[in-house]
């Protein structure tokens, strides 16, 4: 059974999440964004993105670094749909297998 902190928690963050996917359309729905505000806008998904895996890079585990590598090489090629699941299988199986 989960208890009541944890659950306060993950609907809080739920909830802090929910507000940030609208609040920019709140903010922004009745403006024109020019071209630059519009490339910054396509750009935020893959910061978001770099934000999260950066960490690893510093990381002494060779099956973090290897997933980093395959993610690397995967995001040179594909989407950002198909990168994200490549990353996870990768760094799942790679510390399956060295740990």
């Amino acid at each position: 059974m989960i208890s009541l902190p944890v659950l306060a928690t993950i609907l809080a963050m739920a909830a802090v999440t929910y507000l940030t996917r609208i609040g920019g359309y709140l903010v922004l729905r009745n403006r024109t964004l020019g071209p630059r505000a519009t490339a910054v806008m396509e750009a935020a998904p893959g910061c978001v993105l770099i934000a999260v895996i950066a960490p690893h890079f510093v990381s002494p585990r060779p099956a973090d670094l290897l997933a980093l590598a395959i993610t690397f090489l995967a995001a040179l090629r594909l989407p950002m749909l198909a990168v994200v699941p490549i990353g996870i299988v990768a760094a799942a199986g790679l510390r399956w297998l060295l740990g």
